[in-house]
């Protein structure tokens, strides 16, 4: 199977506005918080890979926790890498990290991670098939039992439901949205958000080489899980 990468949809102005537009609707700090108690127990010396890490705020939130962990950040996007190896540099974790501009199937499966972060990412990936093989290639490059954090839009819901997530999402017109924000990011959604329910992708994410998933986050249209490399018999 031909192996389809997530479409780059961030310039150089996407990017420069990503973070802003983005804290309200992913509930970011409530998100990490919890990310890092998941966490907790894994190695102080942890490596931790971070795809599609976009401008790099939840590895900076996560270095910031864990002062050993190591981290590589994979990202197609050069504006978004630009800005993520910038921030990095300023908050002072630029030596423990290594950027990688490019897809995840470019990354040599070498040294394995003991945890992976995907937030945001598989969304973009249209067929079923295709998403578990970006799961697999996670999965490979995992020690048995890392764990894997990912987060992704979830659109796969009954009438009655999305109409009433989408009247609390419109209310972020009160806070710094303006009506073309709003309008381009619902345009974006319907031609590159795939429309999966929450069972569906946690069985994306199981085919792919992990344990069942737990869904332990929700903020409007996102849902994040956690789950385990699943180990070999």
């Amino acid at each position: 199977m031909q192996n389809q990468q997530p479409p780059i949809l961030f310039d150089q102005k996407a990017a420069a506005c990503y973070d802003h537009q983005t804290a309200l609707l992913v509930g970011r700090e409530a998100l990490f918080s919890l990310m890092c108690l998941i966490f907790s127990e894994l190695p102080a010396d942890a490596r931790i890979l971070c795809v599609g890490a976009g401008t790099g705020t939840e590895m900076i939130a996560l270095a910031q926790a864990f002062p050993q962990w190591q981290f590589t950040a994979v990202e197609p996007a050069p504006a978004m890498l630009d800005i993520c190896r910038r921030k990095a540099e300023e908050s002072g974790i630029a030596p423990r990290c290594t950027f990688h501009e490019g897809y995840l199937d470019s990354l040599p499966v070498s040294d394995l991670f003991d945890a992976a972060t995907c937030l945001l990412v598989s969304q973009f990936l249209k067929q079923a098939e295709e998403r578990s093989h970006f799961f697999g290639q996670i999965a490979q490059r995992l020690h048995p039992g890392g764990v894997l954090i990912n987060a992704d839009l979830v659109l796969g819901m009954s009438p009655p439901v999305y109409r009433s997530l989408i009247e609390v999402w419109l209310r972020m017109r009160g806070s710094g949205w303006s009506e073309e924000d709003i309008e381009k990011m619902r345009a974006g959604w319907n031609l590159h958000i795939t429309t999966s329910t929450p069972s569906e992708v946690e069985a994306i994410i199981t085919a792919g080489g992990f344990d069942t998933p737990v869904l332990f986050f929700q903020t409007l249209f996102i849902h994040a899980w956690f789950s385990k490399r699943t180990a070999p018999d």
